[in-house]
Parts: C-alpha cells; structure tokens; sequence
C-alpha cells in the first residue's frame, strides 16, 4: 500500500483522506486549521507537522486546496520552496483542487521541472460524495501516472476518467459545472414560472421529470420543497453543493470562454447569475437557493 501525503483536510479532503486510510493506505495529513486536523485525526490520519512535512515520506502528494493560487504557493517557487522541493525525485502529485485549466497546466509542468510527476483530477459529488466514497473523478495527465493513480482514486470515488493530456482534468469539470449551473438556473426558472401559472410544484416535476425536460437539477436537486425528498430545499437550502462554490465554478468557465473566445452567453450569463447570489444567500445556501433569488427579482419587477 502507498504512503500518501494528503494537502488539504477541509470538507471534502477530510473524507476522502479517511477513507484512503479504510482503503489500507499510510495517509500523512496537514491543514492550517485545528479543527480539520483534529477530525482527520479521528479518522485515522497521521497528522504532519507541516505540508512538506508529510511530502518528505510520500509516494503520492494529493492536495485540495481553495483555488489555484493556494496550490501553485503550495507547491513551491525558487524563493520560497514547498512540496516540490520538499518531495522525493519521482514523487505522483495529484491536484483534486477545482482550478483553471492554465493553472493546473502550471502546476504540472512545475512539477515535472522538479523531477516529479503530476495529474488534475477534480471532482463532482460534493461532501456527501466524498464521504461516501462515491465521488467521480476527471483526469488529466500521461497514461502511465493515471495507471498508478487509479487504484487510489477507486478508494475515493466510484466513477474515474480519464480526460486525456495535463489541464483537460479541469477542462471537463469546467464544462460539466457550466451545464449543471445553466440547468439550475432554468430549472429554478420554470419553477417560478409554473407557480404564477397556477401549476403545482408536484406536477411540474412530474410532468418536466418523465420528459425532455429531464436532468439532474430537477430529479435530485429539485429546488422545491417535496418532490425530491433529499433536495437541500427540504433541509433549508443547507448546502450539499453552496452557491459559493458555483460562484467559484462558473468563474472559471468565464475565464475559459474568454481564453477560448467561444460565443458561450448563457455560461456568461449563468456566472454573473451565480456571482450576485455569492454575494448575498448564496455564501451559505445551496445554489439550488438560487430560486429563491429568482422569485425575489420577480416580485420587484412586479412592483416595478
């Protein structure tokens, strides 16, 4: 079994550090917060006194980390040197962070610079994916690393790809986050339409749910109360996926839009959409909460 050195123990790399450790793996771990380290360490982690630390000793180095800046510090520069330097020659790094697919490139060929190998491989499933192992995993990256990597990633997730070259691990989160954002926007439209309408919240769905209407934002994160009794909206909009997070999601589609010059309005549209709900309900809500932001604007247009 591999030495794994895990970066990163928040909400999603907690879990999935633990459960690398029920997969029979050594897991070093480190976080900048007390209490994530304390958690991890219920679970079985041996706690790192700090990021090279746990490096120093890995086979593999998986992190996940806020944002590609807090991976591309981490990792290290000539001023001021972090896990690269800290690893052994030849040492799998793993970014589960969800970056920009030029950060990640960056990462990577960093990596590589300094003797090391390196794969993106972000992730869809949220905390309740990750700690029930059953995340899905986008991969970028030489065959042969992914190879090695994926025995480790089954004991994380249930679904891995592998996407191609480095950067197109991120590439397909981005498109994928794009879709779902867009789709719960529309989904969370409809629904506000209906019920100016007169329709019921069961019909809607009942009707939209066995048609061409269909997909995941309606069947298992329908944005109102009842028809999906697992939806955040029977629990409060308390978040499975915050509206944070697309926040921070969408926006790195709109750098790819923008890196790519594709004519992508709606995923324009759908990160300023998601950016203003960030900003308000949406730092602690679900971002199927965003029907609620919908109605709102409805009513003073109404008024208006």
């Amino acid at each position: 079994m591999s030495t794994i050195a895990f970066i990163g123990l928040g909400h999603m790399g907690g879990p999935m550090a633990a459960n690398l450790v029920k997969a029979g793996h050594r897991v070093a771990g480190f976080d900048l917060a007390p209490a994530a380290l304390t958690a991890a360490s219920a679970a079985g982690v041996e706690l790192a006194a700090s990021a090279a630390g746990a490096a120093a000793t890995a086979d593999v180095v998986i992190t996940m980390l806020p944002a590609g800046r807090h991976v591309l510090a981490a990792y290290g520069t000539a001023d001021e040197p972090g896990l690269l330097a800290a690893a052994r020659p030849g040492t799998l790094f793993i970014d589960s962070s969800t970056i920009a697919v030029d950060e990640a490139r960056a990462a990577a060929a960093a990596a590589v610079a300094a003797g090391h190998r390196a794969l993106d491989a972000p992730v869809s499933g949220g905390v309740v994916g990750a700690e029930n192992g059953t995340l899905a995993f986008m991969v970028g990256g030489e065959d042969t690393d992914f190879a090695e990597a994926l025995p480790l990633l089954e004991g994380m997730g249930r679904r891995i790809v592998h996407c191609g070259g480095t950067g197109l691990g991120q590439a397909a989160k981005v498109c994928n986050n794009m879709i779902l954002g867009i789709s719960q926007i529309a989904v969370s439209e409809a629904f506000v339409i209906g019920e100016r309408l007169g329709l019921s919240h069961q019909v809607l769905f009942d009707v939209a749910s066995n048609a061409s209407g269909q997909c995941w934002a309606l069947t298992t994160n329908c944005p109102v109360p009842g028809p999906v009794p697992t939806s955040p909206a029977n629990n409060d909009y308390r978040p499975g996926f915050a509206g944070v997070l697309m926040a921070k999601d969408l926006s790195l589609a709109e750098q790819a839009i923008r890196l790519t010059g594709v004519n992508a309005q709606l995923g324009l549209q759908s990160s300023r959409i998601f950016a203003e709900f960030a900003d308000g309900p949406g730092a602690d809500q679900d971002f199927s909460g965003i029907i609620n932001s919908i109605r709102a604007a409805s009513e003073e247009r109404g008024r208006g």
